[in-house]
C-alpha cells in the first residue's frame, strides 16, 4: 500500500495571509502545499505567480507542488522550481512535446508529474508513466474551486493503478477535485493515494486538523478495502 498523502490546495486559503495559511496546514498534519496556477488562457482563472509561492516558501518545511494550468509551461517551469516548488505538475493537453516538458523538470532538479483533465484518456501518458513519480487525475474540470466530483473518473483512476502496477513502477496517483470526507475513500479504493482537497480543509469550521485527519483516514480505510 502506497504512503497516504493529502495536499491542501491553496486556491482556497485566505489570500491575505497566504504565509501563515501554508504554516497553518503543516501544523495541522498537512503532507504537501499544493499551488493551482491558472493563467486565464488554459483555464479562466488567474492564480499565484512564482513570486507569490516564493513569498510563502519560508512559512513551511514542507513539498510544494505547482500545478501548472497554464499554456506556456516550459517558460515558466523554471520560475516555479527557483519559487520552492519541488514537484510540477503540467497538462499533457498543453505541451505538444509532453516527453521534452517532463525531462526539462527533471533536468532543473524537480519531480515531473503529469494531470489528465477528466475528458483525457489515459493514452495520452502510458508512454511518459516511466517518467513521472506522479499521475493526477483532475475529478473536476480545472479553472474553478468548489467544483463536484466528477465519479465517472474512478474507472480511469483503477485503469491507472491497474497499468502503474502491471508496469511494477512507483507512481503516485493524486486526485483533484471534489475531494472531500464524503468521497475520499471512493477514490482511494480506486486507487489513488494523494489527495487534493480545498474547500474541504480550508473551509471547515473546526479548523484545519480534523478534516485532514478525516481525509486520511477515510483514504487509509478506502484503499484498504
Amino acid at each position: 500500500m502506497p504512503r497516504i498523502e493529502i495536499a491542501p490546495s491553496m486556491l482556497s486559503a485566505d489570500f491575505a495571509r497566504l504565509g501563515e495559511e501554508v504554516a497553518a496546514i503543516e501544523a495541522a498534519g498537512a503532507d504537501r502545499v499544493h499551488w493551482d496556477v491558472m493563467d486565464g488562457q488554459f483555464v479562466p482563472n488567474l492564480t499565484f505567480g512564482p513570486m507569490v509561492v516564493a513569498a510563502t516558501r519560508p512559512h513551511s518545511t514542507l513539498p510544494f507542488e505547482a500545478h501548472l494550468m497554464v499554456l506556456a509551461a516550459d517558460n515558466l517551469l523554471g520560475e516555479y522550481i527557483a519559487a520552492g516548488c519541488e514537484r510540477i505538475v503540467v497538462h499533457p493537453e498543453a505541451c505538444p512535446h509532453l516527453h521534452r516538458t517532463l525531462g526539462n523538470i527533471a533536468a532543473q532538479g524537480a519531480k515531473p508529474a503529469v494531470a489528465l483533465n477528466p475528458a483525457t484518456p489515459l493514452t495520452a501518458v502510458e508512454h511518459v508513466l516511466h517518467m513521472v513519480d506522479m499521475v493526477m487525475v483532475m475529478t473536476v474540470n480545472p479553472g474553478f474551486g468548489g467544483q463536484r466530483y466528477i465519479a465517472e473518473m474512478e474507472p480511469k483512476i483503477r485503469a491507472l493503478r491497474d497499468t502503474i502496477t502491471a508496469r511494477g513502477l512507483a507512481v503516485d496517483i493524486e486526485v483533484d477535485g471534489g475531494i472531500a470526507p464524503a468521497t475520499v475513500a471512493q477514490v482511494a479504493a480506486a486507487g489513488a493515494n494523494v489527495y487534493v482537497a480545498g474547500n474541504a480543509v480550508f473551509r471547515d469550521p473546526r479548523g484545519y486538523a480534523a478534516p485532514i485527519d478525516e481525509l486520511r483516514a477515510g483514504g487509509a480505510a478506502g484503499y484498504a478495502d
